[in-house]
């Protein structure tokens, strides 16, 4: 056992008083098998004999050493009855729910359904996993709330299921994949926007190794540090686009979290964007306000991976600017970089601070009792 666990199986109990809402839990199927109940006859085959074709690279993994490794998960998180980390909700009920006091646990399914080249069959591989994680996970542990798994490429069938799931509380956001073929503020993917306004659900958007592009504008990196590393201009490019397609603009009601992407970019980028904004209005008649204030109104952020500056004090700085009813608490379970709740912040924080982050900004998002 590493030096790291012992600390965290040594440390002080949590502090029952406070409850959590941890929204980024990832959810592991045993094997590709878990999803053929939820296929028609044609798409079992498919599945079976062909597979899905990922719009990257490493076409049915995600980048080294994330294949290598566990697939990116602690090895204290195996369950005893073998599978992958998170893949035993018993297991994951005793280490992470009921160890960490979590009242309610965003699942987040890592599913490649949104970024398969065949559309037709991603859409169906986003609606099993959205049966999955209801028959699997949610109607057997009611602690837990689904992320809607759409085609975002496939806009037409996102809608489809969009519309199908509206109204059903076991769904907590949309989920799609921040890597998309055309940046995401582009008008094609409008529909999706109009759909989960009309429903009432955000949108997350969580960094993910998939997807057709790069993180990085010169390419894909050799580096594994450099790939988790560009998970926060990732996150960024997909703000930037949301708020200059004038987004935000027109869909007045539509809510946007950055899920695993940090956080403590986000004063400097809007300040910058304001800048430019305030020279290139011209250009930009859509765009109505400053940058910053679609920010602010519009998006949310999730704490894990939390920034560690060298004066804590700029942390909070950041925290202020951000606003304090805008950053969600996310542990990032089973995976390597995980945050415990006991260890995430390097910060004093009030009681009604801590209220917020654990607990009660996510659940006036996500509308929980």
């Amino acid at each position: 056992m590493t030096t790291a666990l012992l600390d965290r199986a040594n440390a002080p109990a949590r502090d029952a008083r406070l409850w959590v809402v941890d929204c980024d839990i990832h959810p592991a199927a045993r094997a590709r098998t878990d999803l053929m109940p939820f296929l028609s006859e044609r798409w079992r085959a498919h599945l079976a004999g062909i597979g899905p074709r990922a719009a990257q690279p490493l076409s049915g993994a995600i980048p080294w050493p994330r294949m290598n490794i566990g697939n990116g998960r602690r090895l204290d998180a195996l369950p005893p009855s073998g599978g992958p980390a998170a893949s035993d909700l018993g297991f994951m009920q005793a280490q992470h729910l009921d160890a960490n006091g979590i009242e309610y646990g965003i699942l987040q399914p890592l599913s490649a359904g949104g970024n398969t080249l065949d559309l037709e069959f991603g859409a169906a591989l986003c609606s099993a996993t959205n049966d999955w994680q209801l028959e699997a996970w949610v109607k057997p542990e009611p602690r837990l709330k689904a992320s809607l798994s759409v085609p975002q490429e496939y806009p037409e069938a996102a809608v489809r299921e969009i519309e199908r799931r509206a109204g059903d509380p076991a769904f907590a956001q949309i989920e799609l994949k921040p890597r998309t073929i055309e940046p995401i503020g582009r008008r094609r993917y409008w529909p999706i926007f109009a759909a989960a306004e009309a429903a009432g659900l955000p949108l997350s958007f969580h960094s993910a190794a998939y997807g057709p592009h790069a993180n990085s504008g010169g390419g894909w990196m050799p580096f594994y540090i450099e790939e988790h590393y560009a998970f926060a201009n990732n996150i960024q490019t997909v703000v930037t686009s949301l708020v200059m397609e004038g987004v935000f603009e027109r869909f007045a009601g539509l809510k946007v979290v950055c899920v695993e992407g940090g956080f403590a970019w986000a004063p400097t980028l809007a300040w910058r964007l304001d800048k430019v904004w305030a020279h290139s209005r011209a250009e930009l008649p859509h765009v109505k306000r400053p940058p910053s204030e679609y920010i602010r109104e519009h998006v949310w952020y999730t704490t894990q991976p939390v920034e560690e500056p060298e004066q804590p004090q700029h942390l909070r700085d950041v925290m202020d600017w951000l606003g304090w009813d805008r950053l969600m608490f996310s542990t990032d379970y089973p995976h390597w970089d995980y945050d415990d709740p006991r260890f995430a912040f390097k910060i004093r924080m009030s009681d009604a601070e801590k209220e917020k982050i654990f607990r009660g900004n996510a659940k006036a998002l996500y509308r929980l009792p």
